[in-house]
């Protein structure tokens, strides 16, 4: 089956508006994507943060008359880039294979990877994570990830406690255990990320005595021997009292999630209680890192 697809690039303020009026001309369905390449942070729980400028993919059927449709969007040029309004052609695909194909296993230093679940390992004698990211953040491909597996993978966990705060898909606790972490603590204020956290933990095969999976306030009554928190600025500088707290000794934290220009502000949220290391810079992303006072 063919599809008629409609792009077309609009002021994020309109997309609502935009979007109904789409929907009203016959679109089966209206996709948001970035513009501009410009990172957004959903500040709060169930929020849908959108870029400045964004395009609008819809789908109609290959029959539809569009006409109608793109006088509509002749007389409201003065919010669209008229520009950018593309319409092409395409065929029908299984689009949930098409999907699994763009995830490929991925090799963090020497012997830890990251293997979807729908592939074979590449080195089966690795340390292989078995993942589906489902709908929680955390697949290894984002760059604030990577570099805190690739922390992960120099570090000597063998019989350590670790705490995973903001977990996500579980990636971060997941290879903390196989690492060979004692206890890993993996943490989120989001139920869906901890629904994701327990089944990749079921298809890692880790032991329920090993994983806690809880929500901020369920946090057990421990201090640990490392931290990583892969989340925002905003939320890592007012956590940073409480992270201390979390730690015995000299204990390590790794910081990931935010921009160069948020480095300073995070780092000085921390100063009064960890000896923080030069920042770690990697595709405009920022990993901090330091030990506890």
């Amino acid at each position: 089956m063919t599809w008629q697809q409609l792009k077309l690039q609009i002021n994020s303020a309109h997309v609502d508006f935009f979007e109904q009026q789409l929907l009203s001309h016959g679109a089966l369905s209206v996709t948001y994507l970035d513009a501009k390449d410009q990172p957004v942070f959903q500040r709060e729980l169930g929020s849908t943060p959108l870029w400045d400028e964004t395009y609008l993919v819809c789908l109609f059927d290959a029959t539809a008359d569009l006409q109608p449709l793109l006088q509509w969007i002749r007389l409201n040029q003065a919010v669209i880039n008229a520009d950018s309004l593309l319409i092409d052609h395409i065929e029908d695909q299984d689009w949930e294979r098409s999907w699994m194909t763009d995830f490929k296993a991925m090799q963090f230093g020497q012997r830890l990877w990251i293997c979807p679940s729908w592939q074979t390992p590449p080195d089966p004698h690795a340390i292989n994570i078995i993942l589906d990211p489902g709908l929680a953040f955390g697949s290894g491909s984002h760059t604030t990830t990577a570099l805190c597996l690739e922390w992960l993978e120099g570090a000597a966990l063998q019989g350590k406690t670790v705490i995973d705060y903001g977990c996500g898909s579980g990636v971060l606790a997941i290879a903390s255990a196989l690492l060979g972490a004692a206890r890993v603590i993996a943490v989120d204020n989001d139920p869906q990320a901890l629904v994701a956290t327990i089944s990749n933990c079921d298809n890692n095969a880790i032991a329920a005595a090993v994983m806690t999976i809880c929500l901020p306030d369920a946090v057990p009554t421990i201090t640990a021997d490392v931290l990583l928190a892969n989340i925002l600025a905003e939320p890592l500088i007012e956590l940073a009292p409480l992270f201390a707290s979390l730690l015995r000794g000299a204990a390590p934290v790794v910081l990931s999630g935010l921009l160069p220009e948020q480095a300073e502000a995070v780092l000085a949220a921390y100063s009064a209680d960890f000896i923080m290391d030069a920042p770690r810079i990697e595709q405009q992303w920022v990993r901090l890192t330091g030990l506890r006072k």
